[in-house]
């Protein structure tokens, strides 16, 4: 049986994004986007109805600042209580899940989207995406950069501007480009 182009995408294997479905997501997704940034004067409860309608999941008393921006937004999956603040952007063309209670601070920029690394292969157009997850607890300074397939453990401190290309353990406070552990509790 032949996978659609979207299977293969949440997947994580190699797929083609100007598929007709995909198209058709990501039509749908802008529409979203440009409702919900339009909504930064209205209470949180109402813009976090948007965001239960639209994300994977969406726990208790999440918050998102608009502008918010994001490439389909069903593959977010937020624990209770997160917060993310202006400006920030989520590839999400594989699951981004974000723990309970951690906070995000402006402009981050998350990214599970990827490219293959071989010209090549990226001159065909063929694209494939790496879930990121970051666990409880954890705190997300402005400008940071989270890269493809990244895991941060819970409690973990990410610097403002660093740009976190490994896996940070647990209680570990990191920074810089790229993001080395400077720190950790417990």
């Amino acid at each position: 049986m032949t996978r659609t182009e979207k299977q293969k995408m949440l997947a994580g294997e190699l797929y083609r994004p100007g598929s007709p479905e995909l198209v058709a997501d990501e039509k749908a997704n802008k529409a979203w986007l440009a409702k919900y940034n339009a909504q930064l004067d209205r209470p949180v409860t109402e813009r976090r109805t948007l965001l239960a309608e639209h994300f994977g999941r969406v726990g208790a008393d999440c918050v998102i600042r608009p502008p918010f921006f994001c490439d389909y937004g069903y593959n977010i999956h937020l624990g209770d209580n997160v917060f993310l603040n202006f400006n920030c952007v989520i590839l999400d063309i594989v699951a981004v899940s974000i723990g309970d209670r951690t906070q995000i601070g402006p402009a981050v920029q998350i990214y599970a989207a990827d490219h293959p690394r071989d010209a090549e292969t990226r001159r065909s157009g063929l694209e494939f995406g790496r879930p990121v997850k970051i666990g409880a607890d954890v705190w997300i300074g402005g400008g940071a950069i989270i890269v493809p397939g990244v895991t941060i453990g819970d409690g973990a401190v990410i610097g403002a501007g660093s740009v976190v290309t490994r896996d940070v353990p647990n209680g570990a406070t990191v920074a810089g480009n790229p993001a080395r552990v400077i720190g950790k509790r417990g």
